[in-house]
């Protein structure tokens, strides 16, 4: 069993070192020594501590970033550090911390550690912030917006890298606006949330992105 769970936690750090930039695999590492990568007894969201053999979904979503290919994972089961460990990291090493839980399967967390972030502007974190931006549950979306807006740049030479997951992620929005917030949960009694595409905040910020996109490709081509 020892062995077992010495090979489990070799591939969860090699995922995670996938996820990141090469040029931080030392702070990486540091990171990694107080994530509990043994204990497989995870509280998960119906409130019960359950056995989780896979604490890394092996599901990836492949990206460029500074044309080097990164592997973000679509979620990671671990629980979270003990705030004293924590606080014995670097300001960059709590950087790559909030990011990593930015995958997190609980919704509270991620939104919580996405706080920590809104005043980051290394580009590394886009990546993380941009995949929550594909996804439905509004109050992390929200506060993406506070991240995303202050550094659009960012996130535009992002997009450029990235073309076609730029355009899942668009698509993504439209579905979740569609499923989720285009018509009321109870038709009876409630109003729709946003009865427009244009009023929902997913589709907001990806106009944001794409006007700036469009402008930025204009004055290029003017240079």
């Amino acid at each position: 069993m020892q062995f077992w769970k010495k090979i489990d936690n070799k591939l969860e750090r090699e995922k995670l070192f996938n996820a990141l930039p090469a040029a931080l695999r030392q702070d990486v590492e540091k990171v990694i020594e107080i994530l509990p990568l043994n204990d497989h007894n995870v509280l998960l969201v119906d409130g019960q501590i359950h056995k989780v053999n896979d604490l890394i979904y092996p599901n990836e979503q492949v990206v460029s970033l500074d044309n080097e290919a990164l592997k973000i994972p679509c979620r990671i089961y671990f629980n979270e550090p003990s705030p004293d460990k924590e606080e014995l990291l670097t300001d960059l090493q709590k950087e790559i911390l909030n990011c990593i839980y930015l995958r997190h399967h609980n919704g509270f967390i991620r939104q919580r550690r996405l706080m920590k972030l809104i005043d980051k502007t290394d580009y590394f974190v886009v990546p993380f912030v941009f995949q929550l931006l594909g996804e439905y549950v509004m109050e992390i979306i929200e506060v993406s917006q506070m991240q995303i807006i202050p550094n659009i740049d960012n996130y535009v030479k992002f997009i450029n890298e990235n073309q076609k997951y730029w355009t899942q992620t668009e698509s993504r929005v439209i579905s979740y606006w569609n499923e989720y917030y285009r018509r009321p949960m109870y038709p009876n009694y409630l109003p729709p949330k946003y009865a427009t595409r244009k009023e929902y905040i997913g589709q907001q910020i990806v106009d944001r992105l794409k006007k700036r996109t469009h402008n930025k490709s204009i004055a290029a081509s003017r240079a």
